[in-house]
């Protein structure tokens, strides 16, 4: 009997104890998924050459979002550009990429994705504007983009967004980058170098001002800068209307005189739809609260504000969205 009196007072402890434990108070739901407080979380972001400026800005934000959102470690990929950074992300080697104007041709199908959306990217952080430069060394003789035909030039590292915009420009001008030219698939810090040695006579660099590559070769006084003409770049925005016009202020660089008329898009970070919600809002606000961090990197990342969210041309991540609501800011149509 006592035996029996033991075993139920056993049982009644383990179902009280039981009924305790699921009534204790839980952290309030938000509505917004939280990683594993303890879990690692990756991020590998797809950047640029190492001459260009995605190459170091992407540092700068790689080390922000592991300082400052717990348990994340990012780090940052060399690579070929935009396009590349796309393949990197639909492969899901990466977690974000930089993108210049080629990710609206991505999203929808048309260009180097023709027939073959991609879908899965979202726009997370707008950043700044992108000329083209197109620069030949000063004693090529090369006055006018006519002037480029049969002449060596650098037109961009393989699968990046340079040599998809260069092929665009010659396309333009009626002529074929694998024909009309003697094409060099240099990246950025390359085609500084073959400028010094004299194995090219012009270059087409595609980068934010300041971007290291021309620094070098106009504080060298190796190179001048030729304008696109408007007629031209009517031909351009017809293939792509996300381009703009684009005006690089006289003396900008040493030894350039003279304001050079050209183009350019507007740059943005790109993550995959799968990217958690929470995790992207920290991502964002990471980035606005250390701004300065990335202003220390490139002055042109002053371009990284709540009005320039306009400017992102695909849907919007949903975690970026609720950070751009929450500070206020005017989103593009469809959010």
């Amino acid at each position: 009997m006592k035996k029996l009196f033991l075993v139920s007072l056993v049982v009644i402890l383990v179902i009280s104890m039981t009924l305790l434990s699921g009534c204790q108070s839980k952290p309030a739901d938000t509505g917004t998924p939280q990683p594993p407080k303890d879990e690692r979380i990756f991020i590998t972001i797809g950047t640029g050459t190492t001459g260009g400026t995605y190459y170091p800005v992407g540092g700068a934000i790689a080390k922000i979002w592991t300082d400052n959102i717990p348990n994340v470690r990012a780090s940052v990929q060399s690579t070929g550009g935009t396009i590349q950074n796309i393949q990197l992300m639909a492969d899901k080697q990466t977690e974000v990429g930089f993108a210049d104007t080629k990710y609206v041709l991505a999203y929808k199908g048309k260009g180097n994705w023709e027939g073959k959306p991609q879908t899965f990217l979202r726009g997370l952080v707008p950043l700044y504007p992108e000329p083209t430069n197109v620069v030949v060394a000063k004693d090529s003789g090369i006055t006018s983009l006519e002037g480029l035909r049969g002449k060596r030039v650098s037109i961009g590292a393989v699968g990046s967004g340079t040599e998809s915009t260069s092929r665009e420009l010659f396309k333009v001008l009626g002529m074929d980058a694998d024909k009309d030219i003697k094409a060099f698939m240099l990246g950025t810090g390359d085609t500084a170098k073959a400028f010094q040695d004299k194995q090219i006579d012009a270059a087409i660099l595609v980068g934010s001002l300041g971007m290291s590559a021309v620094v070098e070769l106009t504080s060298l006084n190796l190179v001048n800068f030729l304008d696109v003409p408007d007629d031209v770049f009517k031909k351009i925005f017809a293939v792509n209307d996300t381009w703009v016009q684009f005006t690089i202020p006289a003396n900008y660089y040493q030894n350039q005189p003279n304001a050079v008329n050209t183009y350019s898009s507007f740059n943005i970070l790109v993550v995959r739809d799968d990217l958690p919600e929470a995790l992207a809002y920290e991502m964002v606000k990471a980035m606005f609260d250390k701004k300065a961090d990335l202003l220390a990197v490139r002055q042109t990342m002053e371009n990284m504000t709540l009005e320039n969210v306009q400017k992102i041309a695909i849907p919007i991540h949903p975690g970026a969205v609720k950070y751009y609501k929450e500070k206020g800011a005017t989103l593009p149509p469809g959010h």
